[in-house]
């Protein structure tokens, strides 16, 4: 029986990667109200109980270290907001292009350089407000077959921002929220991505909206969604 380059491509993607031994680097800095080091720590504590081999850097320069970046398999990045050099988004958007995948959340993935469009068209979505600030909101897990949501329920989370963005069309929603008119009456009714892959190049690429405090992550549901997503997108 012959398999298609593209019929491997599909099963591929149906796949979670093993971290064993996987090469990651994990990048945070940014705005502190986010808490990156905190965020950091909690996810290389996890990385490291699943093998993975850990670089982490608090600074943006280690994306033109061509020998790391050469070497990685999977970037996760929680910086929010601040400036990316055209040296340093370049050295990064060349790595996922080639196949090194790259992951995270929040405003660490989906806020990160606001005037780097290049950067945004490889994440598939850009943080335009919270409206609220920190509420409660439901999200709404989608029903197809996918291993990042597999089993997983719609759930709540607590006292946070529900993100609302402006986003890629061609990007593979996995979950979603639906805003109501409690604080911005003309958005009600409005459903919203949370959660999803999308491809750059030869890299793959996941995005989770959830995470404006570590503590999100207290909630089994979230916290499956985030690393589900290393996984799939780990080279």
């Amino acid at each position: 029986m012959v398999i298609s380059a593209a019929s491997q491509e599909t099963n591929d993607s149906n796949k979670l990667t093993s971290l064993q031994d996987k090469k990651v680097l994990l990048v945070y800095g940014g705005w502190e109200g986010h808490q990156p080091k905190v965020f950091a720590e909690r996810v290389n504590k996890w990385l490291e109980k699943e093998g993975a081999k850990v670089t982490m850097s608090d600074s943006l320069g280690v994306y033109t270290q061509k020998e790391i970046m050469d070497n990685t398999d999977l970037v996760i990045q929680y910086w929010t907001m601040g400036q990316i050099s055209k040296e340093q988004s370049k050295a990064l958007l060349d790595a996922v292009k080639n196949g090194t995948g790259i992951a995270g959340c929040h405003g660490g993935l989906g806020d990160s350089f606001r005037n780097n469009t290049d950067y945004q068209y490889m994440i598939g979505g850009q943080f335009v407000t919270h409206p609220g600030g920190l509420i409660d909101y439901d999200i709404t897990i989608s029903k197809d077959n996918n291993p990042i949501t597999k089993g997983i329920k719609n759930f709540s989370v607590k006292n946070t921002e529900q993100y609302y963005m402006h986003i890629d069309p061609k990007v593979k929603i996995l979950a979603t929220t639906t805003f109501s008119d409690t604080h911005n009456y003309w958005i009600k009714g409005t459903v919203m991505p949370v959660c999803w892959t999308t491809q750059y190049a030869k890299g793959k690429v996941f995005y989770l909206s959830i995470g404006h405090d570590p503590k999100d992550f207290d909630n089994p549901a979230a916290w499956q969604l985030l690393t589900r997503g290393f996984k799939w997108v780990c080279k």
